[in-house]
């Protein structure tokens, strides 16, 4: 009796790179699961292995950017012992170098809806996640204060970092300087403020920050 050949499971990872694949090669959105899925090579069962739908696909991607970006961070020996802010800025600048490797893919995903970010449906499992790393942020600073009035609240500062997100995405999106160092400097400008607003020292930054945005609007 023959034996039946064990077929080689398709991870996660090898659909989203088939799907990135896809819509890059096609320039469309897939109209169905089974067109994807045909195209890629693998099954319907495969992909439900993972996902429910193509929607939750899309958000699944930018949900991997940010655990691959967490990953990487952890894998540095010396990020533990990064102050808040250096966190911060080690967390944007290692997600924006990863986007720009998939920046093809983004510039697609995004291009009917640059001016509503903030509402992409996409982009709501990301949003989740970066709050969190936020807060998380904010509650380790806050357990080194024996005082509660130095304390800052992990929630604003959570809605605060996202929306410092969604500028830098923004930002990035239309940079076309060489190796995207203008949003380098966006990224540490920024960053710097919202620290600097949170120590109540803010004024240097922001002016700084204020220029820095005056002069990229007028060219």
């Amino acid at each position: 009796m023959a034996k039946k050949t064990k077929t080689k499971e398709v991870t996660e990872d090898q659909i989203i790179t088939a799907y990135i694949d896809y819509v890059l090669e096609h320039e469309v959105v897939p109209k169905s699961i089974f067109k994807f899925c045909k195209a890629a090579g693998i099954t319907e069962a495969d992909f439900y292995q993972y996902y429910g739908s193509i929607e939750t696909l899309r958000k699944g991607i930018w949900k991997k950017f940010y655990t691959n970006t967490e990953s990487l961070l952890l894998k540095n020996k010396d990020y533990v012992s990064f102050t808040n802010k250096d966190k911060m800025l080690t967390f944007f600048y290692s997600f924006f170098e990863l986007l720009t490797l998939n920046r093809s893919y983004v510039l697609f995903t995004v291009q009917n809806e640059r001016k509503l970010l903030g509402t992409m449906e996409q982009l709501k499992g990301l949003r989740k996640q970066i709050r969190h790393f936020a807060m998380a942020l904010i509650d380790e600073g806050n357990a080194q204060k024996t005082l509660k009035i130095t304390q800052h609240n992990p929630m604003l500062f959570a809605e605060g970092a996202w929306f410092e997100f969604l500028f830098i995405l923004k930002f990035w999106l239309d940079d076309d300087s060489a190796g995207f160092e203008k949003t380098d400097m966006a990224i540490e400008k920024s960053i710097n403020t919202i620290f600097d607003i949170f120590d109540n020292t803010p004024i240097d930054n922001i002016v700084d920050f204020g220029k820095f945005l005056f002069k990229e609007k007028m060219q």
